[in-house]
C-alpha cells in the first residue's frame, strides 16, 4: 500500500507533492486485510501516514524521478533478467536504482551489496535506458534509513554470473525431472528459519517441521 501511495505521489504535479498529500495517499490505497484486527490495522495505517510524510519531506523538491515502477530487462549470454524497479533517479550523469522497504528489519549497506536482484536491476536499467547505473539503494521508510551501495564492473559481473549459474542448474535439473529423475534428489528440501513464511510450506513436511508458521503480520515494523 505504501508502494502504491509512493507511485501516486510522483504522479502529482510537483507543486502538490507535500507531506500532507503523501499521507492522504495512504488513505486512498489502504486495505485492512491481513492484519490481526481492526485496532492493529488502524495503528499501522497511522504509522504508514507518518512514514510517508516524513519520507517525502526529505526529498529534493526539485528532483524529478527518471521513472517510477518501470519495467527493465537485459539479456545476458544465458538468461533474460527483468523486473519492475520502484524508482529510478538521476544523480549527475548516472542513474540510481531505488527500492522501497517497509518491513521489520532495517537494511544495511551489506544487504544492498549482496542483493542479486538489485545488481541485476542496475544492469537492466543501464541496458534499457542507455545510461550508466552502478548505485543501488534500499529506502526503509519506518526508520528513514537509506542503505546504499555502488557496484563496480566486477561486482555486477559476479551477480550476473551467479544468476546464470543458478539458471543453468535449474535447467539441468528440470530436464532430468522431465526425463523421470527423482524429484527429491533433483530438488532437495533445504529447511531453515524462513520456512515459517514460505508460500508452499503446506506441500513441504520438512519445512513445516523446521519452523512454525508465521502469522501474516509477523513482518511488520515494530
Amino acid at each position: 500500500m505504501v508502494h502504491l501511495a509512493l507511485r501516486a505521489f510522483f504522479d502529482l504535479p510537483q507543486a502538490e507533492r507535500t507531506p500532507r498529500a503523501a499521507a492522504r495517499l495512504v488513505d486512498r490505497y489502504w486495505n485492512s486485510e491481513g492484519f490481526r484486527d481492526a485496532d492493529q490495522a488502524a495503528e499501522y495505517r497511522e504509522r504508514a501516514r507518518g512514514w510517508m510524510a516524513d519520507y517525502v519531506a526529505e526529498l529534493d523538491p526539485d528532483a524529478e524521478p527518471v521513472a517510477v515502477e518501470r519495467w527493465v530487462s537485459v539479456a545476458t549470454d544465458r538468461i533474460v533478467a527483468e523486473g519492475r524497479v520502484d524508482r529510478i533517479d538521476r544523480r549527475g550523469t548516472e542513474l540510481v536504482v531505488v527500492d522501497y522497504k517497509t518491513g521489520r528489519r532495517t537494511p544495511t549497506p551489506a544487504d544492498t551489496a549482496s542483493s542479486q536482484a538489485l545488481a541485476l536491476y542496475a544492469v537492466a536499467v543501464e541496458r534499457t535506458l542507455r545510461r550508466r547505473c552502478t548505485q543501488v539503494e534500499l529506502h526503509h521508510l519506518p526508520s528513514g534509513t537509506v542503505a546504499a551501495w555502488r557496484h563496480d564492473e566486477a561486482s555486477r559481473r559476479e551477480h550476473v554470473t551467479r544468476a546464470e549459474s543458478s539458471a543453468a542448474e535449474l535447467d539441468t535439473a528440470s530436464d532430468e525431472l522431465a526425463a523421470g529423475g527423482p524429484a527429491d534428489a533433483l530438488f532437495p528440501p533445504r529447511p531453515g528459519p524462513r520456512c515459517g513464511s514460505c508460500d508452499v510450506r503446506r506441500h513441504c513436511p520438512e519445512g513445516r517441521a523446521a519452523a512454525p508458521e508465521e502469522v501474516p503480520w509477523a513482518g511488520l515494523a515494530p
